[in-house]
C-alpha cells in the first residue's frame, strides 16, 4: 500500500496514538496507551519513501537546515485534525521520524485528574514550578492546564520559549506570547537573554537543558517572575539534585541558597497504562516548605524523600503513594505499579504483598491488524 502522511496522521489520531514512528526497513508503528505497534497493513518503508514522509512536512528553509544539521524539531497543524510535534533524524544514512499528536483542546486539571496541589501551585504570584518526568510522560499538558488557569484568571503577560510549540494559548484575561526556537528566536539563550526588557508576568521554558538555562529560571524566578520550566528526571529529589549538580562545585552553596528561595514546587509524573485501556497519570508532588527549603539550602537532598512521605497535610505525596492509590482503586493494575516504582520494596509493603514476591512485568510489541 502507498503511503500517504497525512492518512498515516488521521489513523494515529483515529486510533487514539500519542506517537507514530517512521523508520526505514520497518512497516510505521503507533504508540498506543505506551505500547508500539506495527501498522502490517503497510509494507516496510524504503529508505526513499521516509524521506519523502519525513520531507512532505518540511517548508524549503526546513529542509535546508535539516540537511545541514541532520536533525530538526518543528510543529505543524492539520485543520481540524490536530496539531503535532516532529523530530527527524537520520539513521544509518536514511531519514527517521517521530511524530507526536498535540491535540488543539487543553484538558482541564479535572480532566487530567491532578490533585488539588497542582492547581495551587499555579496560583503562586512569583516563584519556580518544575514538572519533571521521562519523555512521554505529560509534562507538556500538565503545564498547558497550569497556563490556562492563569491565562484565564489572571491580567498577566505570558512569554513561554518552546522547542516547538505544542499548545496553541489564546490571549484571554492575560495576554500569551509564544516563542518558538528558530522560527522566533536563534536559541533558549537568546530568548531568555532579553525576556525581563519584554514585561512577562510569567514564563514558561519549555525545557531547562544545561547550566545557562538553569541559571537564567532561576533570576527570573528571584526578580519576581512566575517560572515553569520541564526536566526529563525521575523523582523530586533528583530533581533538585541535578539542578545543583549542573554548576561547578564552587558555585552550588550559591546555587542551593538561590534555589531554596525560589522553588514553589516540583512535579514528577508518569503515565501508567489504565485498566480497560487509556493511561493514567501518576505523580509525585513536593511543596516547598520551610524544612524541605532548609534541606536545599543545607545540601541534605538525601532527606528530601522523607519529608514529602512526612508532607501530605501540604498536598505532597511520594510516587509509590500515588502508585498505591490507583492499585487500590483499581485504575491501574499491580504490575504496572511495580514496574513504575523506583522503590518497589516500600510499595509492596503499602499494598500487602511480601517484599520478595511482588507482581512483575514486561515491554510487550503488539502487532496490530
Amino acid at each position: 500500500m502507498a503511503v500517504d502522511i497525512t492518512d498515516l496522521l488521521r489513523l494515529m489520531v483515529g486510533r487514539g496514538a500519542s506517537d507514530l514512528h517512521l523508520t526505514s526497513g520497518s512497516c510505521p508503528l503507533l504508540r498506543v496507551n505506551g505500547t508500539l505497534t506495527r501498522l502490517i497493513e503497510y509494507d516496510p518503508l524504503t529508505p526513499q519513501e521516509t524521506q519523502r514522509l519525513a520531507y512532505s512536512m518540511l517548508s524549503e528553509v526546513q529542509k535546508q537546515q535539516f540537511e545541514e544539521e541532520h536533525e530538526l524539531d518543528f510543529s505543524f497543524g492539520i485543520q481540524g485534525l490536530a496539531r503535532f510535534r516532529c523530530n527527524i533524524y537520520f539513521q544509518r544514512g536514511a531519514v527517521g521520524a517521530a511524530i507526536r499528536v498535540l491535540p488543539y483542546k487543553i484538558r482541564s486539571f479535572q480532566e487530567l485528574e491532578l490533585p488539588p496541589i497542582v492547581e495551587q501551585l499555579a496560583d503562586r504570584p512569583k516563584g519556580l514550578i518544575l514538572v519533571t518526568g521521562a519523555t512521554g510522560s505529560g509534562k507538556s499538558t500538565t503545564l498547558a492546564a497550569m497556563l490556562d488557569k492563569i491565562n484565564t484568571e489572571r491580567s498577566s503577560h505570558i512569554v513561554t520559549i518552546e522547542d516547538p510549540i505544542e499548545f496553541i494559548h489564546p490571549h484571554k484575561k492575560g495576554i500569551v506570547n509564544q516563542r518558538e526556537i528558530f522560527a522566533d528566536t536563534h536559541s533558549f539563550k537568546n530568548a531568555l537573554r532579553s525576556i525581563l526588557r519584554q514585561d512577562p508576568d510569567v514564563v514558561l521554558i519549555g525545557e531547562m537543558r544545561d547550566l545557562e538555562t538553569i541559571s537564567a529560571a532561576l533570576t527570573l524566578a528571584e526578580a519576581g517572575r512566575l517560572t515553569l520550566a520541564t526536566l526529563h528526571t525521575n523523582s523530586c529529589a533528583q530533581t533538585i539534585h541535578r539542578i545543583i549538580d549542573v554548576f561547578p562545585p564552587a558555585q552550588q552553596a550559591q546555587v542551593r541558597s538561590q534555589l531554596s528561595l525560589v522553588v514553589e514546587g516540583v512535579l514528577s509524573q508518569s503515565l501508567i497504562p489504565r485498566t480497560g485501556g487509556g493511561r493514567v497519570m501518576a505523580l509525585e508532588v513536593m511543596v516547598s516548605t520551610p524544612a524541605i527549603r532548609n534541606m536545599i539550602r543545607e545540601g541534605k537532598i538525601h532527606q528530601i524523600y522523607s519529608a514529602i512521605q512526612a508532607g501530605q497535610k501540604f498536598g505532597m505525596q511520594t510516587m509509590n503513594h500515588s502508585l498505591a492509590e490507583l492499585v487500590r482503586k483499581r485504575r491501574i493494575t499491580p504490575e504496572h505499579a511495580f514496574g513504575q516504582s523506583m522503590l518497589q520494596d516500600e510499595l509492596a509493603r503499602m499494598l500487602g504483598y511480601p517484599e520478595t514476591a511482588f507482581p512483575r512485568m514486561g515491554a510487550v510489541l503488539v502487532p496490530e491488524r
